[in-house]
């Protein structure tokens, strides 16, 4: 959750912002902190060249998560969460990476670690995962490996 809540800070945007929102505020960070804008400053253009890609970083994160893309996406996930068993899955700072069978892998934030030593203690991680994971945290797709074919 802490990421989230920088990214946001790095946009100056709130929790209920709209993706429509979250385009116009983008656009017009980029606009403001564009490096082209400081051809004539060597330090101000480097400024601008770290800026930009934070926002840009920001930008891409807080879309990923987003409600919009997550609804645009639930029969994907749905269907994943639903037939793919679980292959893998690792914790770090309340983010649970967890990896499918199809190749998808999902990271979830804001899990406490209590709840990540008992999904490594679930007779079941699957059944586990999908009774108290998979619908309760934020989520985001972070890759999606091409089968073999």
């Amino acid at each position: 959750m802490r990421r989230i809540i920088n990214y946001r800070k790095i946009l100056g945007v709130h929790e209920e912002t709209e993706l429509r929102e979250l385009k116009t505020v983008y656009r017009n960070l980029m606009k403001d902190w564009h490096p082209d804008k400081f051809q004539d400053n060597p330090d101000q253009k480097l400024e601008a060249e770290e800026k930009s890609k934070k926002i840009i970083e920001a930008y891409h994160f807080l879309v990923s998560v987003a409600p919009e893309t997550r609804e645009q996406t639930l029969a994907e996930y749905t269907e994943t969460t639903t037939y793919s068993g679980i292959v893998d899955f690792e914790y770090k700072a309340e983010i649970l990476n967890i990896s499918f069978s199809n190749g998808t892998v999902y990271e979830y934030y804001g899990v406490p670690k209590a709840m990540y030593v008992k999904l490594i203690n679930a007779e079941t991680p699957g059944r586990f995962a999908r009774r108290h994971i998979f619908h309760s945290y934020v989520y985001r797709s972070t890759s999606k490996q091409v089968a073999a074919v």
